[in-house]
C-alpha cells in the first residue's frame, strides 16, 4: 500500500523491457530515415550530374588545347573523363554513406529522446492504474514532454494525498460517530434492562449525545458542501452580538460540564449581511473546541464587537496553547491535535470554521502559544446599512 505522505519522486516507471524507442520511436525513427535517405539521393544526383558536366566540359577544353589534333585528343580526352568520373562516383559514394550514418544516427538519437518520457509516462501511468500509488515518471524530457511528466507526477502525488486523506477521514468519523453511538447504546441498553432509571439526568445524556451526533453530521454536510462548491448562504441581515450570546447559550451545559469559566464580551449591535445558522455553527465550533482542549478552570473569553470597520468575534482560552508547528494546520481538514489531551476531536470543526467564514468573505485565524492558551479571531464584512 502506498504511504499517506508519497515523495515527489517515487517508483520510476519503465517501459516494455528491452524496449527502448516503443512503437511511436520506431515510427519516428523509419521516418527520419526515410527523409535522410530521400535527402542524400537528391544531393548525391545533383552531385553526379555536377560532376559529370564539369568532366565532360573539362575534355573539350583540352581538345581544344591540343588544337583538334584529332584521335590522340579525343583518346586523351575520353580517358580523362572517365577517370575522373570513377573518382567522382567514388567520392560521392563514401560521401552518402557517411551522411546516411550520420542521418541515421541522429535520428535514432532524436527518436529515442522525444519517446524515453513518453514510455515512461505510459509505464507509470499503466501501474497507477493497477493500484501502484507510488509510481512515478520520474525524469525530465524535452521541452512540453518534459511538462507532461511533471504534471503527471503531480497529478499523482495529488490523487494519493486525497486517497490518504479519504482513509483518514473514513477512521476518523467511524471513530467520531461511534463515541455518542456507544454512549447511546449503553444507557439505553441499561433503560431496557431496568438498571437505570428514565430520570432528567438520564434523558439528559441521551439528549447530549443525541446532539453530538447532529454536530458531526452537520459539519461533514458542511465541509461537502463546501468541498463541492456547492456551500449554500440563506443571507439576510444578523446581529453577530446575537449569534455569538446564542451559541454560547446553546455551548453553555457542554462548557460548564467541562469546568470552564466563561465570560461574555459583546458590545453593541455587530451588523453582518450573512447567513445566520451558518456563522451560528462557526461560533459554535470554536467554543465546542475551548471545551474539548481546555482544562478544568480554564477561563474562556467570547467578544463580539466592530474593529477595523470588521465584525469580529473572538474566543480567547487561557488552555494549553498550539504548538507553533501545528499552528498551520489547524484550519486544515482532518487535522487532528494530539498533544497533551485525551479527548482528541475529528479535525472537522475548524474546518467547517474557515469554510464557513470564507464563505462570507471574512477570514479566521489563531493566535496561541503552547501553555499560555489559544486566541481565535473572525473577521467579517460589517454591513452598513
Amino acid at each position: 500500500m502506498p504511504a499517506d505522505r508519497p515523495g515527489r519522486r517515487g517508483t520510476v516507471a519503465q517501459g516494455r523491457t528491452g524496449d527502448t524507442l516503443g512503437p511511436l520511436g520506431r515510427r519516428l525513427l523509419v521516418a527520419f530515415i526515410l527523409v535522410a535517405v530521400a535527402a542524400v539521393a537528391v544531393l548525391t544526383l545533383a552531385a553526379l550530374i555536377g560532376a559529370d558536366l564539369g568532366l565532360t566540359e573539362a575534355g573539350r577544353q583540352m581538345r581544344h588545347m591540343a588544337g583538334h589534333s584529332g584521335e590522340m585528343a579525343d583518346m586523351v580526352g575520353a580517358a580523362a573523363v572517365a577517370d575522373g568520373r570513377v573518382v567522382a562516383w567514388w567520392w560521392i559514394g563514401v560521401a552518402a554513406v557517411v551522411a546516411l550514418a550520420v542521418a541515421v544516427g541522429m535520428s535514432w538519437f532524436v527518436s529515442r529522446r522525444l519517446t524515453t518520457p513518453l514510455i515512461a509516462l505510459a509505464g507509470a501511468a499503466r501501474a497507477f492504474a493497477s493500484g501502484d500509488r507510488s509510481a512515478r515518471v520520474g525524469l525530465r524530457g524535452p521541452g512540453e514532454l518534459g511538462d507532461v511528466a511533471e504534471a503527471f507526477d503531480g497529478m499523482a502525488d495529488d490523487l494519493a494525498r486525497a486517497e490518504a486523506a479519504r482513509r483518514r477521514m473514513t477512521s476518523d468519523v467511524a471513530h467520531e460517530l461511534r463515541t455518542p453511538l456507544t454512549a447511546l447504546q449503553a444507557q439505553l441498553e441499561e433503560l431496557r434492562d431496568g438498571y437505570a432509571e428514565p430520570d432528567a439526568g438520564c434523558l439528559s445524556r441521551l439528549h447530549d449525545q443525541a446532539l453530538r451526533l447532529g454536530r458531526v453530521v452537520d459539519d461533514l454536510a458542511t465541509l461537502a458542501a463546501a468541498e463541492s462548491a456547492a456551500l449554500s448562504l440563506e443571507r439576510t441581515v444578523v446581529d453577530l452580538g446575537v449569534l455569538a450570546a446564542d451559541a454560547l447559550a446553546a455551548h453553555r451545559s457542554q462548557l460548564r460540564s467541562a469546568g470552564l469559566d466563561v465570560r461574555p464580551d459583546i458590545t453593541g449591535p455587530v451588523p453582518v449581511y450573512g447567513d445566520p445558522d451558518r456563522l451560528h455553527q462557526a461560533i459554535g465550533n470554536l467554543l465546542a473546541n475551548a471545551a474539548r482542549y481546555c482544562r478544568p478552570g480554564d477561563r474562556v473569553s467570547v467578544y463580539a464587537g466592530v474593529e477595523a470597520g470588521d465584525a469580529v468575534i473572538r474566543v480567547a482560552d487561557t488552555g494549553p496553547g498550539i504548538p507553533a508547528e501545528d499552528q498551520p494546520h489547524v484550519f486544515d481538514r482532518w487535522w487532528t491535535a494530539r498533544h497533551g489531551t485525551a479527548a482528541p476531536g475529528s479535525g472537522i470543526g475548524l474546518a467547517v470554521v474557515r469554510e464557513v467564514v470564507t464563505a462570507h468573505g471574512g477570514t479566521v485565524h489563531v493566535e496561541s502559544a503552547s501553555g499560555e492558551g489559544s486566541t481565535f479571531t473572525i473577521a467579517v464584512p460589517l454591513h452598513h446599512a
